[in-house]
């Protein structure tokens, strides 16, 4: 029970490294305009997005474990 709350914590962790990298990479890009930077903008957006969703139902899993 607790293993499993510890692990989704450093899981969540984990993901929130990830998310920090894919933020700072989508600021490095800033409004430069050319093809392959909306390419990459778009991806790093839409990679943003799902660790963000992903950060969000960890947190909601560690919330529903602390209360077994």
């Amino acid at each position: 029970m607790n293993d499993d709350r510890e692990s989704l914590i450093a899981h969540k962790q984990e993901v929130l490294q990830k998310l920090t990298r894919a933020q700072r990479r989508l600021e490095t890009i800033g409004d430069a305009d050319g093809p392959f930077q909306r390419r990459q903008r778009g991806r790093l957006e839409s990679e943003v997005e799902q660790l963000m969703a992903e950060e969000y139902r960890l947190r909601l899993a560690i919330d529903r474990a602390k209360r077994r």
